[in-house]
C-alpha cells in the first residue's frame, strides 16, 4: 500500500483564499492579475504561484475561484499535496 504524504504547503491555498476575501463583500470579484498580485504580496511558495498562474483570465468571486483552483489541483493530481479550497 502506498502512503500518501501531504505536501509541506498543504492547506496554504485555503488560507490564501480566506485571506484575500476576508474583507470583501460576498459578491465582489477579483481579476486573475489581482489574485496573482496577492500571491506575490503574501509570498506564496513558487509551487503555489504555479497553481495560481494556471488560472484562466477573467474575474473571480470566491465560489468561482475555489471551483477553478480545485479543478486545477485535481486535474494535476495535486489535491493530496496542496488540498482543496472552499
Amino acid at each position: 500500500m502506498t502512503e500518501i504524504i501531504q505536501g509541506e504547503h498543504y492547506g496554504e491555498l485555503q488560507r490564501f483564499v480566506d485571506r484575500i476575501f476576508q474583507d470583501l463583500p460576498e459578491d465582489d470579484e477579483l481579476t486573475r492579475l489581482d489574485i496573482l498580485s496577492f500571491g506575490e504580496v503574501y509570498d506564496l511558495p513558487a509551487d503555489l504561484m504555479e497553481v495560481l498562474s494556471l488560472l484562466p483570465s477573467g474575474s473571480y468571486h470566491r465560489t468561482k475561484l475555489c471551483t477553478q483552483l480545485n479543478s486545477i489541483v485535481s486535474s494535476h493530481s495535486w489535491s493530496f499535496v496542496y488540498g482543496t479550497v472552499e
